[in-house]
């Protein structure tokens, strides 16, 4: 058995350790302190976090986990960052979320860790801050919401959303059935059940191997969560026993893992952020072009919004996340392991298709190649990602002129412009959206169509912009373009009017402006006002440090991992 870390708090019969114990003995016994693992539920519920509101639920389920397994369960409560509530964008805290998560942990009496996480921000947080502290940590995701209708017709919520707000703006459908179809959408408890960002980095985390394998994709309202999440608690007081930590767990090739599983289900953009984030943690050596060097080539073989027809329900009836890996199993690093100690790949042999629909067979994919493409080239010299399984393929090869907006609020005012000059061949460019200059890297970048273009029923154009799109969207859109327009990156120096090349196939993205031309032009004075630093308060420390899309976003202090070793004492 592992020391105990609690026990530096706990042990002994010195003033300090009486006061540690004595606070503590509000409903906890004497033999709470005689060595017993004390687990935290990192618990990020809130009800400003839709989509974790039942998080408190399943804690309670966590706890008695630990309970029968012969530890003390503590609720910890942490930063939770409700991604369609919270403004300017939910982005803007993650790190901070993180930073608070590590910090918490590792400042408090503790041998291990449940996080409890589902909306975009939050898992991809947890794991942050529980890589960077490195004590044994299991995840329980929150899962997808259940499958609501309006009209007869199934709602897939975000991408919905961007569907219909189209067709209001087109004429198409009245804003009275758009306002109705709001109560159809969230249907039940549980994030997004489209394959976003909050599906996404849930089934992603059990890829990574940081989950009870067979857990993610689980219905929020579906009792076997609470099964699942009961066993979870009894997994983190043997995870505390093993002293198995995150660091051994979440390994490079977990990471190459992660990638193959992402092309493979069609998951979000988000997650390149996400993963390159989580990875900097841990000082696995990951790099966006991973993302095409491994996923690239992977086929898409669920067939989910937004990039299919089904939603997270139907992916679980279908035979859920292990049915998927296991199509692609010869790309899998079987050595990465999972929280059970097991590889991962371990857990794929009793893997069952039930639909063939929702879960294709490999030699009939969705789509052939489907996972993330990096594009290089003047307009994005570090690079820029676009996510082929969206788009429309008639558009990744195009050449158009160049519409530039400098900001969300530039675009809100003239996109609708009867005055605007823009063709449906047009390119249109959002810069001001980077890390830095929103600050934040907003979910922008999937801008609505004009309304002149919409009328004429198209419904895909060209975008580029240097912030995000959800996961829930779709479209012909190059995001997270590296530099961005803030730090100096050509995007500030386009001007409307200028030849766009897009090219997906040879993974190029450019401005046909010679170079010393663009290098000798000016940012629009729009754009640098745009860019001005915040005055004061975490805004401030984030646009300071703030690295780029390309290595995940992080800030630069945070980069690597700091141990769980607390060496002073206040009392």
């Amino acid at each position: 058995m592992q020391p105990r870390r609690s026990a530096q708090w706990y042990s002994g019969d010195v003033r300090n350790s009486y006061i540690h114990r004595a606070w503590m003995r509000r409903g906890l016994p004497a033999d709470a302190f005689d060595g017993r693992p004390h687990i935290a539920i990192a618990n990020t519920a809130s009800d400003l976090t839709p989509c974790n509101a039942h998080l408190d639920e399943v804690s309670r389920s966590v706890a008695d986990g630990i309970h029968r397994a012969g530890g003390i369960a503590l609720n910890l409560p942490v930063v939770s960052l409700g991604e369609t509530q919270v403004r300017p964008t939910a982005m803007l805290w993650r790190n901070m979320a993180a930073m608070a998560i590590e910090e918490m942990l590792r400042a408090n009496p503790i041998d291990g860790v449940v996080l409890l996480g589902g909306c975009d921000k939050t898992i991809p947080a947890l794991l942050m801050g529980a890589a960077s502290v490195d004590l044994p940590a299991v995840v329980v995701p929150g899962g997808p919401m259940l499958t609501g209708t309006f009209r007869g017709v199934p709602l897939g919520c975000g991408t919905g959303v961007w569907q219909l707000s189209e067709e209001v703006r087109a004429g198409t459908l009245s804003a009275a059935d758009f306002q109705g179809s709001e109560s159809s959408m969230i249907r039940s408890r549980g994030h997004c059940n489209t394959m976003g960002t909050a599906s996404t980095m849930g089934l992603l985390a059990e890829v990574l191997g940081m989950t009870l394998p067979g857990v993610a994709g689980t219905p929020a309202p579906d009792s076997r969560l609470l099964e699942a999440a009961h066993a979870t608690g009894v997994l983190a007081v043997d995870l505390v026993d093993r002293g198995l930590r995150p660091s051994a767990v979440m390994t490079r090739g977990s990471f190459l893992n992660a990638i193959v599983a992402l092309a493979a289900l069609g998951g979000s953009t988000n997650a390149v952020v996400h993963l390159l984030a989580i990875a900097g943690r841990l000082g696995v050596d990951l790099v966006q072009d991973d993302f095409d060097r491994v996923g690239s080539h992977v086929p898409l073989l669920v067939d989910l919004l937004p990039a299919g027809r089904f939603l997270m329900d139907d992916l679980f009836r279908a035979g859920g996340l292990h049915a998927v890996l296991a199509e692609v199993r010869d790309l899998l690093d079987p050595a990465a392991l999972t929280v059970t100690g097991r590889p991962l790949v371990d857990y794929l042999g009793a893997a069952q298709v039930y639909d063939r629909e929702v879960i294709r067979p490999r030699e009939r994919p969705l789509q052939p190649e489907a996972g993330i493409a990096v594009l290089y080239g003047n307009l994005a010299p570090d690079g820029a990602v676009i996510k082929p399984a969206a788009a429309s393929p008639a558009l990744l090869t195009h050449r158009g002129p160049a519409v530039v907006f400098d900001s969300v609020e530039d675009l809100r005012a003239r996109l609708d412009d009867p005055d605007l000059d823009v063709t449906a061949d047009s390119v249109l460019i959002l810069r001001g959206c980077g890390p830095r200059g929103y600050p934040g890297m907003p979910e922008v970048a999937n801008m609505p169509l004009p309304a002149k273009i919409l009328e004429q029923g198209v419904r895909d154009m060209v975008r580029i912009c240097d912030g995000r799109m959800s996961g829930t969207a779709y479209g012909t859109v190059v995001l997270h373009v590296t530099p961005e327009a803030a730090a100096g990156g050509p995007l500030g120096r386009v001007r409307t009017g200028d030849p766009i090349i897009l090219d997906v196939p040879n993974r190029r993205l450019s401005v046909d402006v010679p170079d010393e031309e663009l290098a000798a032009r000016e940012p629009a004075p729009e754009t640098v006002k745009a860019f001005a630093a915040p005055a004061r308060g975490w805004e401030r420390l984030y646009v300071d440090t703030v690295g780029q899309a390309n290595t995940g976003a992080d800030q630069s202090f945070l980069l690597g991992a700091s141990g769980d070793q607390v060496s002073r004492e206040s009392h």
